[in-house]
């Protein structure tokens, strides 16, 4: 088995090819996934689709063939040439693939680095791929081992501290713009979470929030729950106060541009509109005093933000690598056939001891030890007999590792893992287990 992942970022692919290759729209996303393990090879998949970035996370049997494929079906659903996405994508392999995922969800490889969103991302994306079947055992072990590292990279180091994100980002380059924000009001569109940064961060440095949403119920919500400086307006409302405001920050979910350029008329003062949505929400739209930017138009911002924090991505890339070698090293520990083989060899150990010293007490004739110990072997292996096989049952189940550490534990098997028993848990399923029960 292998672990596999190839990568689209803002480092390899700008924003005009990341908007095709797109997979936020849950349909769309599952029909993707739906091909990809139906490939011959495939085991497992995990899809992440944000604005910054697509990672195919995947486990195979063989990747080369998966490789070629891969870029196949993504071709087919994106409409980018096959050619052009093999030059772009990164591919990582087995401990490679592993230390990139555990490096994106430590937000190490993000384009604001110590963003806490991708941790949600990653988790949401995680979550989808379970429920629909996608991913099983293989890719879950990757995964609660990811969320592992990131906490631990989170309580290790404050590469975190003070946390920001694309919106606080765009917030900033606003500032550098207009200066002091205070008394200015801004149009949010949309009322997720990238929307609900913006929000915040604005009615921070002062700014009078409108929320503009096709859903009015959940633009009400994010209102209620920002407070006396948030209203909302109605979606038919839209092409009025784009004409009307100078800022504008917008970050739907929309599969296509909600602005467009029929719905913009020229103004005498200058408007800067901050389109932090992938796929884009704004239109090219070329009219004297109005600004428009892209997510990959705020490195300026973005590359202080890498400098403040370099000291601290190093404390953090050291605990990536040390989780990375520690995750295979478990991997390891959970193989079957050792560890029945490991329960053999102490059942015949302690058989073996006891013998010599019930021959050696004189409560047994030593002439009879042959025939006394194939009894003993026998009998043992009838005792194990059942064990064996329900370990086998149950190895590529998601509940396998918890047993088998159990199993470890009980037999004083490997002494280090005992002491990890408990630590392996799935979140989701713990989450979806405690929402049963209630």
């Amino acid at each position: 088995m292998h672990y596999l992942t190839i990568s689209f970022t803002h480092k390899n692919t700008n924003i005009e090819i990341r908007e095709k290759l797109s997979l936020s729209d849950d349909e769309k996303r599952a029909t993707f996934q739906e091909r990809l393990n139906a490939l011959e090879h495939a085991n497992e998949s995990i899809v992440l689709s944000t604005c910054n970035r697509v990672e195919i996370i995947l486990s195979v049997t063989q990747c080369e063939y998966i490789i070629e494929h891969v870029f196949l079906e993504l071709s087919k659903i994106s409409g980018v040439p096959k050619e052009e996405l093999e030059n772009r994508g990164d591919i990582y392999e087995d401990n490679s693939a592993i230390h990139h995922l555990f490096s994106v969800i430590s937000s190490l490889d993000s384009l604001v680095i110590g963003e806490t969103q991708i941790v949600g991302q990653l988790k949401d994306a995680y979550k989808f791929s379970f429920e629909k079947g996608f991913c099983d055992q293989k890719l879950s072990r990757a995964m609660h081992h990811a969320f592992k590292c990131a906490a631990s990279v989170r309580s290790n180091t404050e590469i975190s501290k003070n946390s920001i994100s694309i919106s606080s980002v765009a917030v900033s380059k606003a500032k550098e713009i207009y200066g002091n924000l205070g008394g200015y009001t801004a149009l949010i569109i949309g009322a997720g979470e990238m929307a609900r940064l913006a929000a915040k961060h604005l009615i921070t440095n002062g700014v009078n929030v409108i929320i503009i949403n096709r859903n009015l119920e959940h633009a009400k919500e994010l209102a209620d729950e920002l407070g006396e400086m948030a209203t909302i307006a109605s979606f038919s409302k839209l092409t009025e106060y784009i004409n009307r405001y100078k800022i504008l920050f917008s970050a739907t979910g929309a599969p296509h541009t909600i602005i467009t350029k029929d719905m913009v008329e020229s103004r005498e003062f200058d408007r800067h509109w901050f389109d932090i949505a992938i796929p884009r929400d704004i239109d090219e739209i070329d009219i004297s005093n109005l600004y428009i930017y892209a997510v990959d138009d705020l490195k300026d911002v973005v590359e202080k933000n890498i400098a403040q924090r370099e000291e601290q991505a190093k404390v953090a890339y050291s605990i990536i690598s040390k989780s990375t070698m520690e995750f295979f090293k478990w991997l390891q520990t959970l193989c079957i056939e050792p560890i029945i083989k490991e329960m053999r060899s102490k059942a015949e150990s302690c058989s073996k001891h006891e013998l010599e010293r019930a021959i050696k007490k004189g409560y047994i004739d030593g002439s009879q030890k042959k025939e006394i110990m194939q009894i003993i072997h026998h009998a043992f292996n009838g005792f194990l007999h059942t064990p064996t096989i329900k370990l086998k049952e149950v190895a590529e189940k998601p509940e396998a590792d918890v047993i088998v550490q159990a199993v470890q534990y009980i037999f004083d098997i490997n002494e280090d893992q005992a002491k990890k028993l408990n630590m392996y848990k799935c979140e989701y399923q713990m989450e979806n287990n405690m929402m049963e029960k209630n």
